[in-house]
């Protein structure tokens, strides 16, 4: 197979040479020749559907225990500063695994679709230590089981998103983001009614089982993922490969956009910790405050992949600053509203923009750093957004407890609002990919 030199995919005016346009379209449209003569399991449609199912089910688990919050709160006594203490030691385990799981992930592309499997199993392993767990620190351990495994899983499914789907990469990550988003729309209302019935340790335990027989389904899916339609590696040599990586951790754009997307993720993992557990000091039913929740993700279903769409036609900060302070203004109003409609109001408009804007973040700095070395750059990324989050609901823990949720959703407008301010400044024009590669200086 022919080697490529870093950055050979793009021509001198900065945009895709004709080989790489060959090789893109050999994998950007499902409807080709090709494609009728391969493997069910090597279509674009298969791979797309598989990865964004898988990835439903572990935005499910995950945001069915965010919607349990309150009860598990409630379970071990904890302060908000215990329940932030959740959330952020899965940021901070998913911050030190997805840095060099992105490095080393690139490395053993030809080996991506056991990857895959096995995140699967660990996930429900995960889950079956939170569902017995008899006190709090074995409860943060099986936390941070989940959080390896969930956030290995993003890095060989969103790269071979990206390699599949060059020229459509906005809409295709936004896709993928959609079967979270279907998982965290459907996880609070379903988890509510069994709330009704059922411990939450309970809930925990039979979810758990479903991942463990999801893997070996997973395993026979994506057992090719990382090769090309006739079987070989796609990855370019370890040395070349190496040297790619240099180029692009030297990258201050790519530095940048890491940092606000860190940034963002803080204020994201505040508001979405500390939303239930306000919802619940307004004295709403679990089923109600679920109901509030799922609302919150059901928009973003429909919004995430139109936001996807409009960032490859128009570019992605065109969008992205706007949402950004779209999303400090309504966390402003959110902290000061009570229970009735304007509450519900101001949550369907978080909805909108608050899951749309990480994929075409992701986008933006996969538009700076080319595929060749997608799952570094998606490492960088997570490790910027997993490391700045971690702190983040502890701080916010510390000012629900002192201050109340008024204080709590000030400090997160404040974070999407520093998000949004450093973008303004990001060296990013419409033409991001033109701009990014460093071919327009």
């Amino acid at each position: 197979m022919e080697e490529k030199t870093p950055g050979s995919a793009h021509t001198e005016d900065g945009h895709e040479g004709p080989r790489d346009i060959e090789h893109s379209h050999d994998h950007d449209h499902h409807g080709h020749e090709d494609d009728r003569h391969t493997d069910i399991r090597r279509r674009g449609g298969f791979i797309i559907t598989g990865l964004t199912s898988g990835h439903g089910v572990f935005h499910w688990f995950s945001q069915s225990f965010i919607a349990l919050l309150p009860e598990v709160q409630a379970a071990f006594a904890l302060s908000a500063v215990g329940v932030g203490g959740i959330t952020a030691t899965r940021e901070f385990v998913s911050g030190i695994v997805t840095l060099p799981g992105g490095v080393i992930a690139d490395a053993l592309r030809r080996y991506w679709g056991l990857i895959l499997a096995l995140c699967m199993a660990v996930f429900g392993v995960g889950w079956l230590i939170i569902g017995f767990s008899p006190n709090y620190p074995v409860l943060l351990f099986g936390m941070g089981v989940i959080a390896v495994a969930a956030s290995l899983w993003h890095l060989p499914a969103m790269a071979s998103l990206s390699h599949h789907f060059s020229h459509r990469r906005g809409a295709a990550l936004s896709f993928h983001g959609v079967g979270g988003q279907v998982g965290d729309a459907l996880a609070p209302p379903v988890t509510g009614l069994l709330l009704g019935f059922m411990a939450w340790q309970e809930i925990i335990s039979i979810y758990a089982v479903l991942p463990l027989f999801l893997a070996f389904l997973v395993y026979w899916s994506f057992r090719h993922i990382g090769r090309d339609s006739l079987g070989r590696d796609v990855a370019t040599t370890r040395s070349e490969q190496w040297q790619t990586t240099k180029l692009v951790l030297r990258n201050p754009v790519l530095w940048l956009v890491a940092f606000v997307g860190g940034v963002r993720g803080m204020a994201f993992l505040a508001l979405t910790t500390f939303m239930p557990i306000f919802l619940n000091d307004l004295g709403m039913t679990p089923l109600v405050r679920n109901l509030h929740l799922g609302l919150l993700m059901a928009v973003g279903i429909v919004s995430t992949p139109i936001v996807g769409y409009l960032s490859d036609r128009f570019g992605r900060k065109v969008l992205l600053v706007p949402g950004l302070f779209f999303l400090a203004v309504l966390s402003f109003f959110l902290g000061a509203s009570t229970s009735g409609v304007l509450l519900i109001v101001i949550i369907a408009l978080m909805g909108t923009f608050l899951f749309g804007d990480q994929p075409v973040l992701t986008a933006l700095a996969l538009d700076v750093a080319g595929e060749n070395v997608a799952t570094t750059v998606l490492g960088v990324l997570s490790f910027a957004r997993f490391l700045f989050a971690a702190s983040s609901p502890l701080i916010a823990g510390a000012i629900y407890d002192s201050r109340g949720a008024g204080a709590t959703f000030i400090y997160v407008a404040v974070l999407f609002a520093i998000a949004g301010v450093v973008l303004v400044f990001v060296p990013v024009p419409k033409t991001d990919r033109q701009a990014v590669t460093g071919h327009h200086h």
